[in-house]
């Protein structure tokens, strides 16, 4: 076991939920508030990747901020309904971690009982702790708390953590936290994305495969 703890985002790491679900569901949400406003699958990766959801919608579409909780509300309903899929290998590389003894965390944008709902529907193991979009701001990514708190609860040290992230949030938040990263590559082919993560992380994998065969 290299890392007592895996701390995995959720979207486009563990399930295949931004190109299935979540962009889908913005883009209904413009074509009912926004008529004629629209965007790409790339741009939407693009703007998660950074500056951000929320900026993307103050600066680019112009919501306020009861706009923004409409369109949570929206997203929420929606996801209700829509489970995405586990990337194949997922599961393996989890249940390998959980039989060595070792923790699984998630650090996620999305709800937390959609999580543990994903989870259980893709036969997860159920994760030790998870910290999702209903935490206050300043505890969600990029934010390193979710990292410190992990440590305080579970009385682990920084090299003992792994952060497993395809967006820039995560990066920033292991890099604050004193905290390794591996960057993963496998929900899209952006290549400012791809550049951006070979460039400043120490670790990137393009498939789960690559992924498991670093943690053996």
């Amino acid at each position: 076991m290299k890392y007592k703890c895996l701390v995995f985002d959720h979207d486009d790491t563990v399930v295949n939920s931004t190109a299935t679900i979540h962009h889908p569901c913005f883009q209904l949400f413009l074509d009912e508030r926004r008529p004629g406003r629209s965007c790409s699958l790339e741009h939407y990766f693009l703007k998660n990747f950074s500056p951000g959801f929320l900026e993307m919608c103050r600066e680019e579409y112009g919501m306020d901020e009861a706009m923004i909780a409409d369109e949570t509300r929206f997203w929420l309903d929606y996801v209700e309904s829509h489970v995405p899929a586990a990337y194949d290998g997922i599961r393996e590389i989890m249940e390998r971690q959980r039989a060595e003894g070792g923790l699984i965390a998630v650090v996620s944008h999305s709800h937390a009982k959609n999580i543990l709902r994903d989870y259980a529907a893709n036969g997860l193991p159920a994760p030790d702790a998870v910290y999702g979009w209903e935490r206050p701001e300043d505890e969600r990514k990029p934010s390193p708390f979710p990292l410190r708190d992990l440590m305080r609860r579970f009385s682990l040290r920084p090299e003992e953590l792994l952060v497993v992230d395809d967006l820039k949030p995560g990066y920033d938040m292991a890099r604050a936290a004193g905290v390794d990263f591996a960057a993963v590559g496998w929900a899209n082919d952006i290549p400012q994305i791809e550049a951006f993560m070979r460039r400043n992380c120490a670790l990137y994998f393009k498939t789960p495969e690559a992924f498991a065969a670093f943690l053996r």
